[in-house]
C-alpha cells in the first residue's frame, strides 16, 4: 500500500466515523450523570431531517445546524421530563424516543427524499469532533462542575445531601447529549451524504451507545473505539473492491458484528465494567429520600 492510498483510507475513516464520535460523546456525558438514554438513533434521525429540510427551505447552513441542534434539545428535553419528573423507566422511554424519532423524521422528510443539495466540507467537523472530545475530558477531570457531574452519576443521594441539584445536573447532561446526537445527524445529511432518505442513520445510534461501553466511560477512548469501527467499515468496502467472494449482506453486517464482538469481550470482565460505569446509572432519583 503506497502512501497516497494509506492517507486516502485514513481520510475516509475520519469522515465516516465523525458522527459516531459526536453521538457517543454526547451519550457519554448523559450517562456520566447517571441517566441512560437509548433514544440516540431517533434523535440523530430528527437532527438529520430538520437540518436538511431547513437547508432546502432557507439555503442557510448556519440556520440548518441551529434548527437541528434545537430539535435535539427538544427531543432530549421530552425524555428528561419523562424520566426525571414523571419517573418513567429510562430504558423503555429511550426505546420509545427512538421509535418516535424514526416515525417523526419519516413524516417530516417524506416530501424531500431525493432533493439535491450542496454538501459542506466535512473536515471542519472532523476537527470539531476532536476538540469536543478534548473539552469534555477537560470538563470532567479539570473543573469543579465536571466533578459535580461525576459525583451525581456515582451517588445522587450523596450529591443531593451536599446541596447539589441532581435534577438540574442530569437535565444539563441529557440536553447536551441530545444536542450532540442532533449534530451527528445533521452532519450525516449535510456533509457525509448530502441527501435525505428514511432511516439514513442505519444503526449508527446503536453503535454510538456501544462505543460508550467500549470506552469504559472515558472521553478519550471514544475516539479509539470510533476509529476501530470505522476501520471495519472501510475494510468491508476494500474487500468488496478486491473481489472477495462474500454475500453483500455480510459486508453490510460487518460493522454491527464487530460491535457485538467487542461488547462480548468487554462484558466478559464484569469487574471492570462495574468499576468503570457510573454507580447510579439507570437508577432514578427520588427527591426527599
Amino acid at each position: 500500500m503506497n502512501i497516497e492510498v494509506f492517507i486516502g483510507v485514513i481520510q475516509i475513516i475520519l469522515i465516516a466515523t465523525t458522527p459516531l464520535v459526536f453521538a457517543a460523546i454526547g451519550e457519554l456525558v448523559t450517562e456520566k450523570t447517571g441517566v441512560l438514554n437509548l433514544g440516540v438513533e431517533g434523535m440523530m434521525l430528527v437532527g438529520a431531517v430538520t437540518a436538511f429540510v431547513t437547508l432546502v427551505i432557507t439555503g442557510s447552513y448556519v440556520l440548518a445546524f441551529i434548527v437541528s441542534i434545537l430539535s435535539g434539545a427538544l427531543m432530549s428535553g421530552l425524555f428528561a421530563y419523562l424520566v426525571l419528573i414523571l419517573m418513567s423507566n429510562q430504558v423503555a422511554t429511550g426505546l420509545a424516543l427512538t421509535i418516535f424519532g424514526i416515525g417523526l423524521s419519516s413524516m417530516i422528510g417524506k416530501n424531500y427524499i431525493g432533493t439535491p443539495i450542496q454538501g459542506l466540507n466535512p473536515y471542519l467537523f472532523v476537527v470539531l469532533s476532536f476538540l469536543i472530545v478534548f473539552l469534555v475530558g477537560y470538563f470532567f477531570y479539570k473543573t469543579k462542575l465536571g466533578l459535580i457531574f461525576r459525583a451525581v452519576g456515582e451517588s445522587h443521594n450523596s450529591s443531593h445531601a451536599l446541596g447539589y441539584s441532581v435534577i438540574k445536573v442530569r437535565l444539563m447532561g441529557i440536553l447536551f447529549g441530545g444536542c450532540m446526537c442532533a449534530l451527528a445527524g445533521s452532519y450525516m445529511s449535510i456533509c457525509y451524504a448530502p441527501m435525505w432518505q428514511e432511516n439514513m442513520i442505519a444503526g449508527r445510534g446503536w453503535i454510538a451507545l456501544a462505543l460508550v461501553v467500549f470506552a469504559t466511560w472515558k472521553p478519550g477512548r471514544i475516539l479509539v473505539g470510533a476509529y476501530i469501527f470505522g476501520g471495519v467499515s472501510i475494510l468491508q468496502m476494500n474487500l468488496q473492491a478486491w473481489g472477495v467472494n462474500f454475500p453483500g449482506q455480510f459486508f453490510n453486517m460487518a460493522p454491527y458484528l464487530a460491535t457485538m464482538l467487542v461488547l462480548i469481550i468487554i462484558s466478559s470482565n464484569r469487574l471492570r465494567i462495574k468499576l468503570s460505569a457510573p454507580a447510579s446509572l439507570t437508577i432514578p432519583f427520588f427527591k426527599g429520600r
